[in-house]
């Protein structure tokens, strides 16, 4: 019986873990710092990092090289890593520092033909954790 629970235990916790998918470095266990927090004021995070969470609304459709956050762009750290093109709804749990910069008209342009929408604030991910709703 207890070799049942075991195994029951372990396909279960095995189905919880697949659920999840992570990118780049671990995401810390720190208390999320509020994303209209970071939207309001981006220049208090461009040194330290934090852990923000919210949903994609909208991925790079080309490679997944950038995701909005509840409308905050987010890039990963040294184009090292990228999200599944499909994450589109998802949960994100996400760990970073803001950069704050000016759009160029070319950067507008390409933002929109692939449907994100302009802004001068993205948010550069060094880790990133994704989970369907």
């Amino acid at each position: 019986m207890k070799k049942i629970a075991a195994v029951l235990l372990l396909l279960t916790s095995s189905a919880f873990a697949a659920e999840m998918i992570k990118r780049g470095a671990p995401v810390s266990d720190a208390r999320p710092t509020p994303l209209a927090d970071v939207i309001k004021s981006p220049e208090a995070f461009t040194e330290k990092a934090v852990v923000v969470e919210g949903t994609v609304n909208n991925v790079c459709t080309n490679k997944g090289c950038w995701m909005e956050l509840d409308g905050m762009r987010v890039t990963f750290k040294d184009y090292g890593f990228f999200v599944p093109k499909t994450s589109k709804g998802y949960a994100a749990r996400i760990e970073g520092v803001t950069k704050v910069e000016k759009v160029s008209k070319e950067e507008a342009e390409h933002l929109k033909s692939e449907g994100a929408t302009e802004t001068s604030v993205t948010f550069i991910a060094s880790g990133v954790e994704l989970t369907k709703k």
